[in-house]
This record gives structure tokens, C-alpha cells and sequence, in this order.
């Protein structure tokens, strides 16, 4: 009996790009028709440089804005290369929820709607416009969609459509191909190895950071912490890292994806 031969299945295609009309989007804002930007990518996507480009276009047309960082990691201080902060990218552009905890700690989806909430409200008081950016699905759903914390589960959009403190959000999403994405996670590794990630990691453990916890915070954390215990070689600790990022920014991906399939309207933008 001749067996059936199966092709390995072809990745998903990628959403169709658009163009962003940022006047448009201004006089949306100014009208009170929506309340927030999120900008919204898998990693080394290019989420905070189009964040930053944004706010000062929105800006120059007189709308002041902020960003709000969504990422699960980049609240912790002393985890700054890890994490890929790049704090100068921001410029004059103020930004919030990040270095808000010290590593260490525990930070979940709750402390982050919390810290969401101040930050949002505080930008909104002075009239500026809040940009979240970040990668963290799982918060980016609790403050625009909401989260139930007794089932541990984001709310669908039909259950939080008539709930007033959800803000009116505007998503945009940064598209780039799988392959070029993978090619930017590894250039950006090979950078951060050469820029101290080693060093900044062995730092934490001296300042007695449990290592559990920095293999809890995953990716880089974790395996870095393992070649400092003497688990991985240098080569195995890029090849496994480099392969656990081609990993994450892909469940990110579906991530999104699958908040578009609930009713979410993303915009996809080149960057």
C-alpha cells in the first residue's frame, strides 16, 4: 500500500497593509470618537519606532500624545537590554508603565490594568492622546476588551461592548514578513550578546534575584541564566534562544489574529 504523502502546511498569509491617514485619525480624537491609539505587533516588528513617529505626527497637528507600554516585561528595572527597552528611542516623547517594578517581583495582568488605568487617565487629564504600545496580548486585551480575573479569561468584545470604562481604541498593527522578522530577531540577539545582556543578567543574580524567577520571566532571562549556571554552551544559547524568539513572535501573531477573528478591527500598517 502506497502512503499518502503530506505537504507541510504553507503559513498563514499576512494581512493586507494600509495606509494610515493620521489627519483623519486626528479629527476622530479631537471629535471624541475614539479615546487611544494601540499600536500592536509580534516582536522586532518595529512597534515602538512607528509609536513614537506617530505621536510626533500627531503632535505637529496639535495633539499632544503619550505611549503607554505594554509589555510584560519592560515594567521591571534593571532589565533594560533583555528586554530591548531603547528608552532613547523614545526622545521627547513621554512614556509610562515602564521601570515601574523591580526585578524580582511578581507583575501580572491585574497590576497592569491598574498601573493602565492611572497612566491613561492621567493623559487624558491634560488632554494629551494615549498610544499603547506593546506585544503583550494578554494585557493589550484587559484594557481594551477587558478580563474577567475570576475565570483568568480576556471578555469577548460583544460582553464589554456597552462597558464605559473600556476606552475607544484605535489598533494598528505592525506588519512584517515571517522571514525578515526572524532575520531581525537574530541581527537584534547577536547585538544584544555584544552589548551586555550576559553581563546585565549575571548582575541580577549577584543583587540576588532568584534564578527561578529570571527563568520564570522567560526568553532571554531564561536562557541566559541556564549558560550562566553552566546548562548551555554559548552556541546553544543562541541557537535555543534564537529559536524560542521565532517561537514567541509567532504565537504573538496568532495572538492577534485571533483578536481580529473576535470582532477587533487592526489596521496593518508597513514599517
Amino acid at each position: 500500500m502506497v502512503m499518502p504523502k503530506f505537504r507541510k502546511p504553507l503559513p498563514a498569509e499576512l494581512p493586507d497593509p494600509e495606509t494610515i491617514d493620521v489627519q483623519a485619525l486626528a479629527a476622530e480624537l479631537r471629535a471624541g470618537s475614539l479615546d487611544m491609539i494601540c499600536v500592536l505587533g509580534p516582536t522586532a516588528s518595529g512597534k515602538t519606532r512607528y509609536a513614537v513617529r506617530l505621536a510626533r505626527e500627531l503632535a505637529a497637528l496639535g495633539l499632544p500624545a503619550e505611549i503607554i507600554s505594554a509589555d510584560s516585561r519592560q515594567v521591571y528595572r534593571g532589565m533594560d537590554i533583555g528586554t530591548g527597552k531603547d528608552l532613547a528611542e523614545y526622545g521627547e516623547i513621554p512614556y509610562h508603565v515602564i521601570d515601574v517594578r523591580e526585578a524580582g517581583t511578581q507583575y501580572n495582568v491585574y497590576d497592569f490594568t491598574q498601573d493602565f488605568r492611572s497612566a491613561y487617565e492621567d493623559i487624558r487629564s491634560r488632554g494629551c492622546v494615549p498610544i499603547l504600545c506593546g506585544g503583550t496580548g494578554l494585557y493589550i486585551n484587559a484594557v481594551t476588551a477587558g478580563y474577567d480575573f475570576r475565570s483568568h479569561k480576556p471578555l469577548s468584545v460583544t460582553a464589554t461592548a456597552r462597558t464605559e470604562k473600556i476606552p475607544r481604541t484605535y489598533f494598528i498593527g505592525t506588519l512584517v514578513s515571517r522571514e525578515l522578522r526572524n532575520a531581525r530577531i537574530d541581527a537584534r540577539l547577536r547585538a544584544r550578546l555584544q552589548e551586555g545582556m550576559t553581563d546585565e543578567i549575571r548582575g541580577l543574580l549577584e543583587r540576588g534575584v532568584p534564578a527561578e524567577t529570571l527563568i520564570g520571566y522567560g526568553l532571554e532571562y531564561k536562557y541566559v541564566t541556564l549558560f550562566l549556571q553552566g546548562e548551555l554552551s554559548e552556541q546553544e544559547l543562541f541557537e535555543k534562544l534564537s529559536i524560542a524568539i521565532h517561537q514567541f513572535a509567532k504565537r504573538q501573531m496568532t495572538w492577534f489574529r485571533g483578536m481580529e477573528r473576535s470582532g477587533v478591527r487592526i489596521h496593518w500598517v508597513e514599517v
